[in-house]
């Protein structure tokens, strides 16, 4: 029998390469159960056992959280935190997101595992931000702004990305198949977005931040994200004294005088009242794209299995690919890798 390599994170991204809360949340338990599961790398399509003895935190990724929400307390009872990625968006309209639950049930959803765990363990995510003939940058802040109204009291922050369609093939041929009339942004529109944002939306009182995005909107209150959040993690999981040293901090008590936050140094991290973080470290994943922020984790999402299918999507080469491999998954709903191998 053949060894392939293993890997032991502490942090698990489920995953930026399919939908796992949506379609494999039963996979993702059964595997968390059996202590490890099998990551297919897409360009070598050999395998890495990745263990999940030492995990800790997971983030999850997903348009659809509703069938994850039954087994998030059996991550309480085994002491792994986690924050849900959640992308809202609202291309109704277009057709873009034909697989995704209606807006007002992806809301709902939203609300109650905010309303359940608090609103750090939820981030809204508008992602991408499509540009085409007939819908444009004011049409997207109005259904930004529509949704925000929704959710901003219950999410810890909100991420965007403009899309940025012309370097990536796949998602250029299906776009065009699919007669989609796209415009790429440019600087002038990213900054016409950013402002309008600023403008419409400050009252949310959230942070608002950009994801992998080259351009610098700070002058609207806008900052470079990190979607694997090592502040956030600090935030929820500051008790893991394992974690908490993998992540290179320390904790602090706020100092008794009369205006402690002035003792906080800059960049520390609130936890509470009485408490701070400071990082020795920037917590980087170089494995990411250059503007990622994103702190290090291991994925273990595969390409070519989300069947919300969105027209837009990097992560699906084609419907037919997508079929193939959920019909394995279903056939061996609990085998070592996603697509039941």
């Amino acid at each position: 029998m053949e060894t392939i390599p293993e890997v032991r994170p502490l942090i698990v991204s489920a995953s930026r390469a399919t939908d796992i809360p949506a379609f494999y949340a039963k996979w993702f338990f059964d595997r968390l159960e059996a202590g490890y599961c099998v990551w297919v790398n897409p360009f070598s399509g050999k395998g890495t056992k990745v263990s999940f003895d030492n995990l800790i935190f997971v983030v999850f990724w997903t348009k659809d959280p509703s069938p994850l929400e039954e087994y998030l307390p059996l991550l309480q009872a085994k002491g792994i935190g986690f924050y849900i990625q959640y992308t809202i968006n609202d291309y109704g309209k277009e057709g873009l997101e034909s697989g995704v639950p209606p807006l007002k049930d992806r809301i709902a959803s939203l609300k109650r595992i905010s309303l359940k765990y608090g609103k750090d363990h939820v981030v809204w995510r508008f992602d991408p931000l499509i540009l085409m003939d007939g819908l444009t940058v004011g049409d997207l802040l109005d259904r930004v702004c529509s949704v925000g109204e929704e959710v901003h009291r219950h999410v810890e922050k909100f991420v965007f990305s403009f899309a940025d369609i012309g370097p990536y093939r796949k998602v250029r041929n299906n776009l065009r198949a699919y007669g989609i009339p796209y415009r790429e942004w440019d600087e002038e529109s990213m900054v016409e977005f950013a402002k309008g944002l600023g403008k419409v939306c400050s009252h949310w009182k959230i942070p608002m931040e950009t994801c992998a995005e080259k351009a610098d909107l700070s002058q609207f209150g806008i900052r470079h994200g990190k979607c694997i959040d090592d502040d956030n993690i600090i935030r929820i999981a500051h008790s893991d004294a394992v974690l908490m040293e993998y992540l290179g901090v320390t904790i602090h008590d706020v100092g008794e005088s009369l205006f402690p936050s002035e003792d906080i140094p800059h960049g520390a991290v609130i936890i509470d009242e009485n408490h701070y973080v400071v990082k020795g470290r920037i917590n980087k994943d170089r494995g990411q794209r250059k503007f990622c922020g994103c702190a290090p984790s291991k994925d273990i999402g595969r390409y070519d299995t989300c069947p919300h299918l969105c027209k837009y999507c990097y992560a699906n080469s084609s419907e037919k690919k997508v079929s193939e491999n959920f019909r394995r998954h279903l056939e061996n709903p609990f085998g070592e890798t996603i697509t039941g191998k």
